[in-house]
């Protein structure tokens, strides 16, 4: 049964609009209700899963994450209209994909297991967007329920994976309109984000989802969140992979 926050977020996201006040009956109870909200606006909009982001605020905090609708899914190098995004934040991350197929299980997979089955990296630009007027003052619930701030992922040419990647603080470079716009060092919260994709599968499969190689995971920002204020161009580069950029107008 689709609940009435899954049904009001799936008709924000279609008609790119943003919801008032959220009253208290609607905030999920817990994360299982969340996530279940997740899906059923993935089941409410027609979307299959493209992908999936995960993340987490420390190197050995909780990890969370959310499915990620295959139209949600672009090409490097795509263009955007910016009045589609209600905030627009962006963020330069790396993502996975798996060589093998994780089917559905009740057994959970092992660390050792998934870390085997990655079969390719690359870089990706997530757009962070809400549906909530109020972002970023809202119950972190809801914001799990709402894809997590999801927007849109562009995603950039993979190569084969590689086990001594720097992926705790690769070397990088992310700009907007030639402007560089990260203002910390490099840096993933989760630390090395390959410790996410076992969560990731587990949380999957243990519901029912298989885990593809067509899926894109993707893991986390290392350069912190920019908002941009006018039309232009973020590109972004991590040494080692091919480059990504999206294009706002």
């Amino acid at each position: 049964m689709t609940s009435s926050l899954s049904r009001r977020l799936a008709d924000a996201r279609r008609d790119r609009v943003t919801l008032g006040t959220l009253p208290p009956e609607q905030v999920p109870a817990d994360a299982r209700a969340a996530y279940a909200i997740q899906h059923e606006i993935l089941s409410a909009s027609g979307a299959r899963i493209g992908g999936w982001k995960i993340g987490a605020k420390s190197a050995s905090g909780p990890i969370q994450g959310a499915p990620l609708p295959h139209v949600d899914l672009h090409a490097d190098g795509t263009r955007l209209s910016r009045d589609g995004f209600a905030p627009l934040g962006l963020e330069l991350e790396i993502a996975f994909r798996f060589g093998r197929r994780f089917e559905p299980s009740t057994t959970p997979y092992s660390e050792d297991e998934v870390k085997a089955a990655i079969g390719s990296i690359g870089a990706t630009i997530e757009v962070v967007a809400s549906r909530y007027a109020a972002w970023p003052d809202i119950d972190k619930l809801a914001q799990l329920a709402d894809l997590q701030n999801h927007g849109a992922l562009i995603v950039g040419e993979f190569i084969p994976y590689r086990e001594d990647f720097p992926f705790v603080a690769p070397s990088l470079h992310f700009s907007f309109d030639g402007r560089d716009v990260v203002e910390t060092a490099p840096a993933n919260p989760a630390g090395d984000p390959r410790r996410l994709l076992t969560w990731l599968v587990n949380h999957a499969s243990s519901r029912g989802i298989a885990v593809t190689p067509e899926m894109i995971v993707t893991a986390g920002s290392y350069t912190g969140m920019f908002f941009p204020r006018k039309a232009g161009t973020a590109s972004g580069r991590i040494e080692g992979l091919a480059p990504v950029s999206v294009t706002l107008y």
